[in-house]
């Protein structure tokens, strides 16, 4: 026996355990090192590295990749292109629904009015409640500024019938007797009417016009819809006098095209 020191302690030798026949690995090898590993083992027994990978997901289609088909869930699922379907169709209801209400026709159309272009329309039938002699209520639409329907007092009216309803986006007035300035004072011309448009259904829209008293066209915006008439009645004009008419030298209707 080795003599030792009193009270110092002894370490024991490790016993080195006999390994069985049996405890060969069988298990999938490690698919770092390649060791092999027994069964049920979560590390490998050499690098300790995971030997149970997690599975990658398989890689998405290219259009699943493209805003708004891109989805942060797991793949398969559907749930993004079912939420971006469900927005595109409330949107489309609640644009259904705000054609329907007035306001909503109304802005609608005033956009196209803005963005299509326009064309003269003419009546097919016109009228006056009264003229005086040589200045009847065709040479209103007669295409001609040196003609003039001759009102003989304030509250007469022109009346103007189409043949077909259609979209009246803007009027064109020339007052007086003539567009030549000289002549323009010789004569009476309105400065206050209201224009009165009948629609197919019915429907009467009054508008109120203050005319400038100088020659040359003065462009009203209208935007009504299915217009079958239009009709101008007089209130206020300057220039009056004895033996003169009230002077509406042409009178021109667009619509939408």
């Amino acid at each position: 026996m080795v003599a030792v020191q009193p009270a110092k302690p002894i370490a024991r030798r490790p016993v080195v355990r006999p390994v069985a026949a049996d405890e060969e690995p069988e298990g999938a090898p490690c698919p770092a090192c390649g060791t092999p590993n027994l069964p049920g083992r979560r590390f490998c027994r050499r690098c300790a590295a995971p030997l149970h990978t997690r599975e990658q997901p398989k890689p998405l289609p290219w259009w699943r990749t493209v805003w708004p088909f891109r989805r942060r869930v797991r793949g398969g699922s559907g749930r993004a292109l079912r939420r971006t379907v469900m927005v595109l169709a409330v949107v489309g209801l609640l644009f259904a629904g705000f054609l329907f209400l007035p306001v909503g026709r109304y802005l609608f159309e005033d956009v196209r009015d803005k963005l299509g272009g326009t064309a003269e329309i003419s009546p097919t039938e016109v009228t006056a409640s009264a003229q005086v002699p040589g200045h009847p209520a065709a040479a209103a639409v007669d295409g001609l500024t040196d003609k003039y329907w001759g009102a003989p007092t304030l509250g007469s009216s022109l009346t103007c019938r189409f043949d077909k309803p259609f979209r009246l986006v803007g009027v064109v007035v020339h007052s007086g007797v003539s567009k030549e300035p000289q002549e323009f004072r010789q004569g009476a011309r309105p400065t206050r009417a209201d224009l009165i448009v009948t629609t197919a259904d019915g429907e009467v829209r009054e508008k109120a016009l203050t005319l400038t008293d100088k020659p040359g066209p003065q462009t009203v915006r209208t935007g009504i819809s299915d217009v079958v008439s239009v009709r101008l009645v007089l209130r206020a004009a300057a220039g009056q006098g004895k033996g003169r008419p009230i002077a509406v030298g042409e009178v021109e209707f667009f619509k939408r095209s």
